[in-house]
């Protein structure tokens, strides 16, 4: 009986210690294959590389180092690496919390959409902090995630974001988990360089979370692992429905008097 075959990326690059303790776990569970980037790329979202060339570096048997963003690295495994489809993509294991909106901007979590897209059961995994990783904790839990996923099969869009707290442990358990919300410091710092042109860092540190009961951020401050399921129809029904009632977009609607052009000052 041939094994599920079950790609394993990540964002913060294929030497990370992270994708070494999923991938491992995920060998007893069926055959891996590992295509991660080359080098870190933390927080690029779901960028695509359209104008440039990418290159892929073998680094063992199926365990491939790709010059790309996490984005690119599922897009080359399921479209030319891979010798047949996944049962199954993991992400991860990220070196840092992806909470409520970071979905928006994780490399890790951008893994797991671009499989899911393709229709492949997807997974992102990711640990708050920044201390060290408690290997053989987080192989029991990312392994006994994947096995459920693998068995009970995921609505086809969405998939699952995990966060575990910085304190895993083994009294540590499962809370399904809406995504919250993370609160920055929205910081842009200006420099200049030796030649006097200026340049810029972006962000700010984590200023905290909104206090919302069920959510990932609750959860994993709690002590908790969250596992959040995620829709990739980001339509906001209830808002769609509204916009249906808009005077201004009805059939041959008027425009009102404020809307319409007025004379130009020259």
């Amino acid at each position: 009986m041939t094994r599920p075959l079950i790609l394993v990326s990540n964002d913060d690059g294929i030497d990370a210690p992270g994708i070494a303790i999923l991938a491992d776990a995920m060998r007893a569970l069926g055959e891996v294959w590992v295509v991660a980037p080359a080098t870190e790329q933390s927080a690029v979202s779901g960028a695509i590389s359209l104008r440039q060339p990418l290159r892929i570096d073998e680094r063992a048997p199926q365990q491939l180092a790709v010059s790309g963003t996490p984005t690119d690295c599922v897009y080359i495994a399921l479209n030319h690496a891979l010798p047949r489809r996944p049962a199954l993509c993991v992400s991860g294991i990220n070196h840092g919390a992806n909470l409520g909106d970071d979905v928006l901007y994780s490399g890790t979590v951008a893994a797991a959409i671009e499989a899911t897209l393709s229709d492949v059961p997807s997974i992102a995994f990711s640990q708050a902090g920044r201390g060290g990783m408690k290997a053989e904790l987080l192989a029991r839990w990312v392994q006994r995630i994947a096995a459920a996923a693998l068995r009970e099969g995921m609505p086809r869009a969405s998939f699952l974001n995990v966060n575990f707290p910085p304190e895993l442990n083994a009294a540590s358990s499962v809370r399904v988990s809406k995504l919250g919300r993370r609160n920055y410091g929205r910081q842009v710092v200006a420099k200049e360089d030796p030649r006097h042109l200026p340049y810029f860092w972006l962000g700010g540190s984590e200023l905290g979370f909104d206090d919302m009961p069920g959510s990932d951020c609750n959860a994993v401050a709690e002590g908790h692992i969250s596992l959040s399921p995620v829709d990739l129809d980001l339509t906001h029904y209830r808002f769609l429905n509204e916009l249906r009632q808009w005077d201004e977009l009805q059939p041959h609607a008027e425009p009102r008097p404020e809307d319409s052009p007025g004379d130009s000052d020259v």
